[in-house]
């Protein structure tokens, strides 16, 4: 079949995928500086100011949450697949100190001088992180040229009045550069931004397919012994799930349901997010559809409140009681495992929205729900292939995640018929198991398009304008990261050859595997009043959230009833 694949009207974006691509080939280290220059001239939408002389602090600020606080010491960072990949170069990170980031789960090591050390499961973290070293250093430097210049008073204590003038920025970009480099340590982050520049240097070990099978093979060595059958997983039918750790766990597991009490006094003592008339009202309404939101979104900080670290244990235990397994890092790949053996699950503690005729018979089940963190990029490609090799049977592949809208609004619900994928160049083409019809019951506050078309993206820094204009022009509404890795490994699943590039490809079917793409808009581009990935969810998230998590447990149950029924 003949066609026009989507292409956005300029290649300044692909110019520098290929600078960076080309550059990290070396066995050697590469300056961020060499990249500076085509990152400036892509336009990215997140680094809208690249090349203006006055600090972009959004882009700062986006980079310095993705990146740990340790930043202004380190000069090199290295990326690797394993532990063993680092050993062979030199770099003994069984001992270096672990460190986080606030805003993207990856594991990381520091040496406490210099080098960092970041742990990848696919090609998209380097698409994810470059850009990001990229953006930091560009904007580092151009507050530390501005800055430096100052006068040891300006800082004795920082004026507000005297930052702002002196590094050309609003009142609110300060505010924002505060929280950047923490507002405990502002102080300390300025004397840092004022004593020197900065000069990264990247290095990319052994960047090669077969590492990043091996990454997937050590992930599901960690999972198999804790979430399924030990010993039977080859014979295990399997739901896999793409998610998060918290909304399937709280839909069945029903800790927040027993704890009810206790969560709604620790909202009406500790007001946290202004949340505690919400939660009065909830309770006097007698709605407890209403209240449970609530007191999923409150149960984290209930537990850190109540205890942290026992309290979580606590958690974990009640929810093995019903079948419920969590597992942390395995394989020490960020990307979290959660099993559901589905017929221990109990009806009492199940959150009422799942009711539905017929659930006695999930006691029969033979089946496992597979639920796991969602991955960045091309690693959901690698961990479902390495997933649908041992299990028996793969029952239903559903995959829920944030996603930028085009022509919606946050909170809203967009289900994809098709997908063109940027990895492989393929449109793919499938019949989503659900419809509008199957959120709506459940969302509250925001709306639900299905029949929508999405674009697989290969990192949020690699957009920019006329880009997204194209693809709008063509339909293309929704833009995510990992439907199309994980539509490629679903055509893999299903056919004797590797997944074909730039093709018109389809997916599942009739009588094939069924799919299941939901997303929820946590960013409006388009918006006059917020740029891509400004916006935070926070409790606002959580509507469409479980309203999307509450679909795919149904679904689920939906099957397996029949399945019981027909004597599957």
């Amino acid at each position: 079949m003949q066609r026009q694949p989507p292409v956005a009207p300029d290649d300044e974006i692909e110019r520098y995928v290929r600078t960076y691509t080309s550059l990290l080939r070396s066995s050697g280290e590469v300056r961020i500086r060499a990249l500076e220059e085509s990152h400036a001239y892509s336009g990215s939408s997140l680094h809208a100011g690249a090349l203006e002389p006055a600090p972009d602090v959004s882009a700062f600020a986006y980079a310095a949450a993705r990146l740990p606080d340790e930043m202004p010491r380190i000069v090199r960072v290295v990326l690797g697949q394993s532990r063993e990949v680092f050993e062979t170069a030199g770099f003994e990170v069984r001992s270096w100190e672990r460190v986080r980031t606030r805003g993207r789960r990856r594991p990381l090591r520091f040496d406490g001088e210099r080098t960092l050390a970041v742990f990848i499961a696919s090609e998209s973290d380097i698409d994810d992180l470059v850009p990001i070293l990229v953006a930091w250093q560009i904007e580092w430097n151009k507050l530390h040229a501005r800055l430096a210049p100052l006068p040891e008073k300006a800082f004795s204590p920082p004026d507000p009045a005297a930052l702002c003038s002196a590094l050309a920025i609003a009142p609110e970009d300060l505010e924002a550069l505060r929280q950047a480099l923490r507002p405990e340590a502002f102080d300390a982050g300025l004397a840092e931004l004022r004593a020197h520049p900065s000069d990264l240097r990247v290095r990319v070990l052994a960047p090669s397919y077969s590492q990043y099978q091996r990454a997937a093979q050590r992930w599901w060595s960690g999972v198999v012994p804790a979430t399924l059958r030990a010993g039977k997983a080859h014979a295990t039918p399997v739901y896999f799930v793409s998610s998060n750790t918290h909304a399937i766990a709280n839909l069945v597991g029903g800790y927040a349901r027993r704890h009810r009490d206790a969560i709604v006094r620790y909202a009406c003592e500790k007001d946290p997010e202004a949340l505690r008339e919400p939660v009065e009202k909830a309770v006097e309404s007698g709605d407890e559809t209403l209240l449970l939101p609530l007191l999923y979104y409150l149960m984290r900080g209930w537990i850190h409140d109540a205890g942290g670290d026992s309290r979580m244990r606590e958690v974990r235990a009640a929810e093995a009681e019903v079948g419920l397994v969590h597992l942390a890092e395995p394989g020490h790949i960020l990307v979290d495992a959660q099993g559901v053996e589905i017929a221990k699950l109990s009806r009492d503690l199940l959150d009422p929205r799942l009711e539905m005729p017929g659930l006695e018979a999930l006691r029969e089940s033979d089946a496992y729900i597979l639920n796991i963190d969602y991955p960045l990029g091309m690693a959901a490609y690698h961990l479902l292939s390495r997933v649908g090799q041992g299990v028996g049977e793969l029952r239903g592949i559903y995959v829920m995640g944030k996603a930028a809208t085009l022509n919606g609004r946050v909170g809203d619900v967009m289900l994809s018929s098709a997908v063109y994928d940027e990895h492989s160049r393929n449109t793919f083409l499938l019949r989503n198991a659900f419809t509008a019809a199957s959120v709506r019951p459940w969302l509250r506050h925001g709306d639900v398009f299905d029949n929508q078309s999405a674009l697989t993206v290969r990192s949020a820094f690699l957009q920019n304008r006329n880009y997204m204009n194209a693809f709008y022009r063509d339909g293309y509404t929704v833009l995510e990261m990992e439907a199309g890795p994980f539509l490629s490994a679903c055509w893999e699943l299903g056919w004797p050859t590797r997944v074909p590039s730039d093709e018109i490809v389809n997916v599942g079917g009739d009588g094939g595997l069924e799919i299941g793409l939901l997303h929820y808009a946590s960013d409006t581009p388009y918006s006059r009043r917020q740029s891509l990935l400004s916006k935070s969810l926070s409790y606002f998230g959580v509507d469409s959230t479980y309203a999307c998590a509450i679909a795919i447990v149904r679904r689920i149950f939906e099957r397996e009833i029949e399945r019981r029924r027909a004597g599957g």
